[in-house]
């Protein structure tokens, strides 16, 4: 059985293989229960990263420029 890398089964989780990688994985699939296990951690870390992604507070525009006034102002000391 062939053996996919993970950058392999992310580009199959996001549809960018091409028809013969995608038919590959897909028949490894039926048979590999480790194979299905490796997508379905991969699965799960995606939609962690996106949950994340979506919780993430993005400092407000006055403190990134105050921070960046006092590092300019100690910098010239």
């Amino acid at each position: 059985m062939k053996s996919f890398t993970e950058e392999a089964l992310l580009l199959y989780l996001y549809q960018e293989t091409d028809k013969n990688l995608t038919k590959e994985i897909e028949a490894a699939l039926e048979e590999d229960i480790h194979l299905q296990e490796r997508l379905k951690l991969l699965q799960r870390s995606i939609k962690q990263l996106e949950r994340l992604k979506k919780q993430s507070k993005h400092p407000r525009e006055e403190s990134v420029n105050s921070i960046l006034a006092y590092a300019k102002k100690l910098a010239k000391k």
